[in-house]
């Protein structure tokens, strides 16, 4: 299982993925959607405050959702209760993680960020070797990326306490049994640990 020793600012990206108010407030209770968001300004501002490229990746759709098939079953329930349609406040950044000023945001229409965004792009022109994941919802988009991005050849470090999904016992093996094996599972304390300078 990888370990996390330390991460260097310089060649690493916070990745903050899918903190959207549907996400958040349609698929998980008042009391999961709380916990969910509690972790989630200190990474940021400590990814900030380190010089790290914070990186805003959201799910949105053309009103009607054209971009979803109805083979798709992950999204059917979006597409039948008009969900996430971009502009639309359900689609919008949870205030709690809402974007800088310049701070790239990265529009997707499935659940991988890999998928027909440029994300890949903004990762290599900016010599990104480790991706740093917090997200909503564990089994979904942080499941999804912790996949492609091994096949990438990406260093991952996954932030426990701040990823979120609506089955604890699914949250709970996804990260102790599955998304171990691949990525460096922490706390946003150890996260913070591992930057220059923050070692306790």
């Amino acid at each position: 299982m990888p370990e996390l020793t330390h991460i260097d600012p310089g060649s690493a990206a916070l990745l903050v993925m899918d903190y959207q108010v549907d996400a958040l407030t349609r698929f998980m209770t008042a009391a999961q959607s709380a916990d969910a968001i509690a972790c989630v300004p200190e990474l940021i501002a400590t990814a900030r405050d380190a010089g790290m490229m914070v990186i805003h990746v959201v799910v949105a759709f053309r009103p009607g959702h054209p971009e979803l098939s109805p083979r798709n079953p992950v999204f059917s329930a979006v597409k039948a209760n008009g969900m996430l349609v971009a502009g639309s406040e359900g689609a919008a950044i949870h205030p709690a993680a809402a974007a800088r000023e310049g701070e790239p945001i990265v529009v997707k229409h499935r659940v991988s960020p890999f998928v027909g965004t440029d994300l890949e792009t903004l990762l290599r022109a900016n010599g990104i070797d480790t991706l740093v994941l917090a997200g909503v919802h564990t089994s979904g988009v942080v499941l999804s990326t912790v996949c492609q991005a091994v096949d990438l050849d990406y260093r991952l470090v996954v932030v426990r306490d701040c990823c979120a999904d609506p089955d604890a016992e699914v949250h709970a093996m996804l990260l102790d049994i599955v998304i171990a094996k691949q990525a460096a599972v922490v706390t946003t304390a150890e996260f913070v640990s591992a930057l220059p300078g923050r070692s306790s």
